[in-house]
């Protein structure tokens, strides 16, 4: 089992940013092997994905994040974080991270891909 905890949501105005950390906590031994995704859902809307890094070093950002986002990985700390730069109020949501033991291959975004989840945390971005 693995326990996510994610931390760093906030609210601010739009320009501003924000760096999100995912914990990871339980049977980690093997962190340096797992394919992690940051994902956000806003009310009704469905969860997407956000940007992924996966246990070979590569990274997969949505289109929506490109050039704003950057994901990074401490195999060290067992942490994932996500910098999040130049906001917009449509990036306002909820934002989970989410582990995979193996990897992910070409599904980095797709949210069925992943075992283990977070509870989250808010980003408010005001205009």
């Amino acid at each position: 089992q693995v326990q996510l905890v994610e931390s760093g949501g906030g609210s601010v105005q739009a320009g501003g940013s924000l760096r999100l950390s995912c914990a990871a906590s339980g049977s980690t031994n093997a962190y340096s092997n797992y394919c992690m995704g940051w994902f956000r859902q806003a009310p009704g809307k469905e969860r997407e994905g956000v940007a992924g890094t996966d246990n070979n070093g590569s990274q997969e950002y949505a289109d929506s994040v490109k050039g704003r986002f950057t994901i990074s990985k401490d195999n060290a700390k067992n942490t994932l974080y996500l910098q999040i730069n130049s906001l917009k109020p449509e990036d306002t949501a909820m934002y989970y991270c989410a582990a995979r033991t193996t990897r992910c291959g070409l599904f980095l975004l797709r949210p069925f891909l992943y075992t283990y989840w977070g509870q989250g945390t808010q980003v408010t971005v005001s205009s």
